[in-house]
C-alpha cells in the first residue's frame, strides 16, 4: 500500500473513531442531564413535604389547643348549667313567696290592728310612765296602718318596736318632768320611777311626795320620812349623785 492510502486510511480511522466518540458522549449527557433534573424534582418534592409536614404539626398543635378548650369549656358550661339551676330554684322559690304575700297580708294586717289595741290597752292599765308619751306613739300607729304610701312590712316594724320600747320602761331608772292631777289640781313635779316597780313624784320645791298606786288607779301621798328618799331618787336618776342603797315605797307582790 502507498502512503498516500495509508494516510488517508489513517485520515478515515482517527475521523470514524472521532465521530463514534462524539456519539457515545451524547446519551451520558442526556443521563446526567436526566439526572440532574430528578435530583432537583427530589428536592423540590422533599421541600413540599417539609412544609406539609411543618403544617401538619401546627395544625396538629391548634387541633391539641382546640381539643382542650373545647373540654375546658365544656366543664364550664357544665358548671354554669349548675349555677343556672340554683338560681332557677331560687326564683321559683321567691315566686311562690311572692304568690304568697296577698295571704300573708291578709294574716298580718288584721294582727297588726289587735296588736296596736292591745297597746292601748296595756298602756292605760299600766303604771302611767310617759304616759303622753306613750298614747301619743299609739295614735302614729294608727295613722301609718291608715297610710297607703308606707308598706305592710314597715307597719310590722313599727308596731314591733312600739312593743319593744314599753318592754324597756320595765328595766329602766329615769326621772323626768310633768304635770301630776292630785285630787283634781295639777301639780308640776319631778317624776321617777324604777322600772315598773315603783312611780313617785316630788313637788319642785322638794315639800312634798306622791306613789303611784296601780291598783287604786290614784296618787298617794306619801309621808314625811318618805320625802328625802324621793328627793335623792331622783338626783340620782339625773346622774347628780352616785347610786346607793334608798329606802323607797314599793308594794308588796301578793
Amino acid at each position: 500500500m502507498s502512503k498516500r492510502n495509508l494516510i488517508a486510511s489513517a485520515v478515515v480511522g482517527a475521523f470514524a473513531l472521532g465521530s463514534s466518540a462524539v456519539v457515545s458522549a451524547d446519551p451520558l449527557s442526556d443521563l446526567h442531564k436526566e439526572e440532574a433534573k430528578i435530583h432537583a424534582a427530589a428536592a423540590k418534592s422533599q421541600k413540599k413535604i417539609n412544609n406539609l409536614y411543618e403544617q401538619s404539626q401546627e395544625l396538629f398543635v391548634e387541633y391539641r389547643g382546640i381539643v382542650d378548650e373545647t373540654e375546658n369549656l365544656k366543664v364550664y358550661n357544665d358548671y354554669v348549667a349548675t349555677l343556672v339551676a340554683d338560681q332557677q330554684r331560687g326564683i321559683d322559690s321567691l315566686q311562690t313567696q311572692i304568690d304568697g304575700i296577698d295571704g300573708v297580708k291578709r294574716g298580718v294586717v288584721p294582727l297588726m290592728f289587735r296588736m296596736i289595741d292591745s297597746l292601748e290597752k296595756f298602756i292605760e292599765l299600766d303604771v302611767p310612765i310617759n304616759l303622753d308619751e306613750r298614747r301619743e306613739r299609739v295614735e302614729r300607729l294608727r295613722d301609718v296602718m291608715a297610710n297607703s304610701n308606707v308598706t305592710t312590712s314597715e307597719q310590722f316594724r313599727q308596731v314591733i318596736e312600739a312593743y319593744q320600747i314599753e318592754n324597756q320602761y320595765g328595766g329602766t331608772i329615769r326621772a323626768y318632768q310633768g304635770k301630776l292631777d292630785y285630787q283634781g289640781t295639777e301639780i308640776t313635779v319631778d317624776f321617777f320611777n324604777l322600772g315598773r316597780t315603783a312611780h313617785l313624784a316630788l313637788s319642785l320645791d322638794g315639800k312634798s311626795a306622791w306613789v303611784w298606786d296601780n291598783d287604786d288607779r290614784a296618787w298617794q301621798e306619801l309621808g314625811a320620812e318618805y320625802i328625802n328618799p324621793v328627793v335623792i331618787a331622783v338626783r340620782m336618776a339625773n346622774k347628780l349623785l352616785p347610786a346607793d342603797l334608798l329606802k323607797l315605797p314599793i308594794k308588796a307582790a301578793e
